[in-house]
């Protein structure tokens, strides 16, 4: 009892001191093997490697089972039992086959009965042994070995295994049933249940019949008469404003230039000179106005010159120009027209292209909706050939799946021959490593004693040198030094001078710069008050620019916008044409597809209502983009009539 007991108490105290995070198995159990070696026997220090290099083996094992001892029946029991516990699960394990029961029984008996039998009670339980524990071994370990060596030979000794728990709790065996031999297998058998009556056949309920919802009423799809209100006051308002501020544009403000004060006469004849001279503009009923962005803007100097360069550019080439026409250069009222000709024809050939692009989209529809139709019925034959290549491939898997078990049956049994010799050549090289560990230790003492040797030549050496400068350090030394600033240092250099003379120097120099600061400071200044007299100028000289572009640019938009008036609604391409023709003769042959599939079949109500809304929801489609693409015509007659605007202005 005494015997075994020293044993596992050394092999759990080298199990705590393990971690298998940092520590290297091999290595751990040499140390452990050099430590023992001289305390124990060979019998017991054979015993305690064995035990101790089984644990390290199957650590990920042992660990499983003890941690869900812990998790379900041992939640009182101390975590400082937890080598322990795997110290008894491996003897149970793979130990007992070897050392017999009654030496097992012993060592069982040497351990705190309390603990020992709680886990012997949850180690060996049915239960657990043949559903979790053998399924979580079975992830480190193949199902059919973990079985065959472990869980069956376990359940082999099951029923005395609950003896001995039995004896050690103090209940007498008298009363315990007599167990049957290991041999024996319990068979279950079928219960005498009696046959269930066939279940009657219910009536069907009857199918509740929905009363007849209402229609939707006609004004949901109507636009109410509040918003037309809103819109047509909107309209209104928009245009009193472009109005006002095409007024305010020509006439002249009287607050922003002052005049001089003379004759009420004079002033009242040169007004109507300047009235006469103006020429008239007669309003039209549709005119429209972009309305301008006349926010505030703060316009810093670099923006200012740049537009009065802009400015001064503009005001020299049409001096140039009229010095041309002076001298008897042409007009470009010929180039006009024709520029005029050609944008009317692009814009032609533009929505033609339209049209035709939105032709195009329509027939490449019903062209999809027919390849779609042929799509489908390609897609069933092709649905037919991939179920029969499945079932010749499963076919195939399943004779594949009966090589590969044979294959690792065999696998297994070549494992287990190899677990068998491990334990030969553990022991060789064991007995190797002890005489590596002795030469290294032999040659690390005489390592130690040369280092020695030559740290104590190093420390005389040293002592002798600190010697030596102490004694430099007792050495008087003259300090102190008298210095005349006046003098000249005499070291033979080009412009040597004293410290009094390079003061002077100094002072002058400081007194220099201060006068040349002043001076440009006074310079910047000037600069400063004639540019920004100059930035005044330009500005003056911007205002009455823009303003006079102002006037120009709202006579040209009046006359641009009363010739769009006048032109018409585009003429139709024979593409145009060519392109309706297909969809129709496509749009023709998809109901022709439909009827031959729909005609055979009977169709509900319900169903019936469908295609009917499928077309629905195709015209208000197109009609959606036929409205999108009105809209894009309308931008881009109006994109180019502010393009063409533009031109007239710079050319005046």
């Amino acid at each position: 009892m005494t015997y075994y007991e020293k044993c596992i108490e050394i092999v759990i105290k080298q199990l705590d001191k393990f971690k298998p995070e940092k520590d290297n198995p091999e290595q751990f159990l040499e140390t452990v093997f050099t430590s023992l070696q001289q305390t124990l026997n060979p019998q017991k220090l054979g015993f305690v490697l064995e035990v101790l290099s089984g644990c390290l083996q199957y650590h990920k094992l042992l660990t499983i089972v003890v941690d869900a001892f812990y998790a379900r029946d041992g939640q009182l029991c101390l975590w400082s039992d937890y080598s322990l516990f795997e110290v008894i699960c491996y003897l149970a394990t793979f130990q007992i086959d070897e050392l017999g029961f009654q030496l097992f029984c012993s060592i069982i008996k040497s351990q705190p009965v309390g603990k020992i039998c709680k886990f012997l009670r949850f180690f060996f339980n049915p239960l657990n042994l043949c559903s979790w524990i053998r399924d979580e071994w079975s992830l480190i370990y193949e199902t059919a070995h973990v079985t065959e060596n472990w869980i069956d030979p376990l359940m082999r000794w099951q029923p005395e295994v609950q003896e001995l728990i039995k004896q050690l709790e103090g209940v007498p065996t008298d009363q315990i049933t007599p167990l049957k031999t290991k041999a024996k297998v319990t068979v279950p058998k079928e219960f005498n249940l009696t046959v269930p009556r066939p279940r009657a056949i219910t009536m069907p309920e009857p199918v509740p019949t929905m009363p007849k919802p209402r229609p939707v009423p006609q004004s949901t799809y109507q636009e109410p008469k509040e918003q037309k209100l809103l819109q047509m006051i909107k309209t209104y308002n928009r245009r009193t404003a472009e109005e006002l501020l095409l007024k305010a544009n020509m006439e002249e403000l009287r607050c922003a230039m002052p005049r001089l004060q003379r004759d009420p006469q004079v002033q009242d004849e040169k007004k109507q000179l300047w009235h006469q001279s103006v020429p008239r503009i007669h309003r039209t009923p549709n005119l429209t106005f972009y309305k301008p962005n006349n926010l505030p803007v703060k316009l810093n100097t670099a923006t200012i010159l740049r537009e009065g360069a802009l400015y001064q550019r503009q005001v020299e080439k049409e001096l140039q120009r009229v010095d041309k026409l002076v001298d008897g250069a042409g007009d470009f009222s010929e180039f006009l027209e024709w520029q005029k000709k050609m944008q009317a024809k692009d814009l032609e050939e533009q929505l033609a292209a339209g049209e035709c692009r939105r032709l195009q989209g329509k027939l490449s529809h019903e062209e999809a909706i027919l390849a779609r139709q042929n799509l489908m019925q390609e897609n069933k034959q092709k649905a037919d050939r991939q179920k029969e290549e499945t079932a010749e491939l499963m076919l195939q898997c399943a004779e594949r799946r009966l090589q590969e078990e044979k294959a690792m049956k065999e696998l297994v049994e070549q494992v287990t021959e190899a677990q068998k010799n491990v334990k030969i050549v553990q022991t060789k090289l064991v007995k190797g490593r002890q005489q590596i560990v002795q030469e290294v230790i032999e040659e690390s003492r005489e390592l130690l004693q040369r280092s020695t040797k030559e740290a104590k030549e190093e420390q005389k050496r040293r002592c002798e040198l600190i010697a030596q400068l102490r004694a430099l350090e007792t050495q008087p030394t003259r300090k102190g030094k008298l210095v005349d600033l006046t003098q000249i240092p005499g070291y033979g250099l080009e412009g040597e001078m004293s410290v009094v003379e390079l003061r002077e120097r100094l002072a002058m120099l400081k007194e220099t710069q201060k006068r040349e600061q002043e001076e440009k400071r006074d310079q910047i200044i000037q600069g400063k008050r004639a540019k920004s007299q100059m930035i005044q100028n330009t500005v003056e000289q911007i205002s009455l620019c823009r303003a006079a572009m102002g006037r120009t640019a709202a006579l040209r938009w009046e006359e641009k916008k009363a010739q769009a008036t006048s032109l018409g609604t585009p003429c139709q391409d024979e593409r145009v044409l060519e392109l309706k023709r297909k969809m129709e003769e496509r749009a023709a042959e998809r109901r022709r597809q439909t009827r031959r599939q729909t005609a055979p079949q009977l169709v509900s109500p319900a169903r019936a209502l469908r295609p009917n809304l499928r077309a629905q929801e195709e015209m208000q489609h197109w009609l959606e983009l036929d409205q999108s693409r009105e809209r894009r015509l309308r931008a881009m007659q109006e994109a180019g009539r502010t393009c063409h605007a533009t031109h007239h202005l710079e050319a005046s």
